[in-house]
C-alpha cells in the first residue's frame, strides 16, 4: 500500500489537511505539537472508472486501491537534536514511501507562526536541514556500529525519500497563476500541489459531485486528495490496473513497467507462480463498446504472455495453473 508521511512546521495547516484527506478527525489545534502521536488514515484512491465498471458488470462489491496517510507532528528547527518532539517523529518518516511537505503560504494573522517560521523558502529549508542532520546522525551511528567493517547494510536515509510540496495558500491565491508558477519552480523537479486547507475541510462531508461544483467556484479542478495521489503516483512511478466481474470490481496499484506476471502477483502469489496468460482490454475500449463480449467481437480483447508490460487502466483477467 502507498504510504505518505505528511510533515511540516507547526501551524501550517497540516492536521487540517489530514482531517480533510481522511475524515479521521485528528485533533487540529492552534498550538504547536497538537499531534502528539502520528494519526494514521487509510483512504480510497479516487478512481471514477470503478463506478462505471460496477454498473457495467452489476458487481456486488467495489474495492478501490488505497493510500495510507500518516500525520507526523510538527517539526521545528532542532528536531534532529530532540527539540520539539524530535527524533521519535523522524523515525515515522522513515516508514513512508513519499513525504508530503505542507508549506504555509496563507497570511491569516490569527494563526500564529511557529518560532523561526518566515516564508515558504525559509520554512522548506528548516525541514530539509532537520532531515539532513538526522541522516548525518544515522551515518555516524552506523559507522560506530560497524567499527570499520565494510558489511553491506541498507540505511533508510530520509533525504533519499521523494518529496511532494503541498502549498497551503489563501482562497484568492488558488487562481494566482503567477504565484503558483513561482512556487512550483522553487521546488522543481519535485511535484507541487496547491490547496486551501479551510476549503478542503469544508468539503470533507460533501459528495464527489458536490466537491467538484464547489471547487469550480474557485477555479480548481480537483480536490487535495486527488491531486496528492496523482502526484504521489507520478513521483513513485506507479499506475493502476483493473479487474472486473459480477463478484467484484477492483483497482490494483503496481509500478510502471511491471509485467503481467508481476501484476498477477499483486492479487496472489499463486497467480504469479502459475501464470499462463493475461486476457487484456483497454478500459476506454470497454466503455466505448459497452461490454466485454463486444470488445471480444471487435478483436480488441488480447491474450498476453509473460513479457507483456502492463499499461495504465488495463482491464485484466489472469489465467494461471498451480
Amino acid at each position: 500500500m502507498l504510504k505518505v508521511g505528511i510533515v511540516g512546521l507547526p501551524n501550517v495547516g497540516k492536521s487540517t489537511l489530514f482531517n480533510a484527506l481522511t475524515n479521521a478527525g485528528a485533533l487540529a489545534a492552534n498550538y504547536p505539537f497538537a499531534t502528539i502521536e502520528p494519526n494514521v488514515g487509510i483512504v480510497a484512491v479516487p478512481d471514477e472508472r470503478l463506478a462505471v465498471l460496477e454498473k457495467m458488470y452489476d458487481a456486488k462489491k467495489v474495492i478501490p486501491a488505497t493510500v495510507e496517510f500518516v500525520d507526523i507532528a510538527g517539526l521545528v528547527g532542532g528536531a534532529s537534536k530532540g527539540e520539539g518532539l524530535g527524533n521519535k517523529f523522524l523515525a515515522y518518516i522513515r516508514e513512508c514511501q513519499v513525504i508530503c511537505h505542507v508549506v504555509r503560504v496563507f497570511k491569516d494573522t490569527n494563526v500564529v507562526r511557529a518560532e523561526g517560521s518566515k516564508d515558504p523558502q525559509h520554512d522548506i529549508g528548516v525541514i530539509t536541514t532537520e532531515l539532513e542532520l538526522a541522516d548525518l546522525e544515522t551515518k555516524e551511528r552506523v559507522a560506530k556500529k560497524r567499527k570499520g567493517s565494510e558489511a553491506a547494510e541498507e540505511i533508510p536515509f530520509l533525504m533519499d525519500k521523494p518529496v511532494i510540496y503541498m502549498f497551503n495558500v489563501d482562497e484568492d491565491e488558488l487562481k494566482d497563476k503567477e504565484l503558483k508558477k513561482r512556487l512550483a519552480e522553487s521546488v522543481a523537479p519535485n511535484q507541487a500541489v496547491f490547496v486551501n486547507a479551510k476549503l478542503e475541510a469544508e468539503m470533507s462531508e460533501m459528495t464527489a459531485e458536490e466537491r467538484k461544483e464547489f471547487l469550480q467556484e474557485f477555479g480548481v479542478e480537483e480536490d487535495a486528495l486527488s491531486e496528492l495521489v496523482k502526484a504521489a503516483y507520478e513521483t513513485l512511478g506507479l499506475q493502476s490496473f483493473l479487474t472486473a466481474g459480477s463478484k467484484e470490481v477492483r483497482a490494483w496499484t503496481i509500478r510502471q513497467g511491471a509485467t503481467a506476471p508481476e501484476a498477477a502477483g499483486e492479487i496472489h502469489t499463486d497467480f504469479q507462480r502459475g501464470f499462463i496468460a493475461a486476457e487484456v482490454m483497454k478500459y476506454e475500449d470497454l466503455v466505448e463498446l459497452g461490454s466485454e463480449q463486444a470488445v471480444k467481437a471487435a478483436g480488441k480483447l488480447r491474450t498476453e504472455g509473460k513479457t507483456y508490460v502492463m499499461q495504465e487502466g488495463d482491464v485484466v483477467e489472469f489465467r494461471f495453473n498451480v
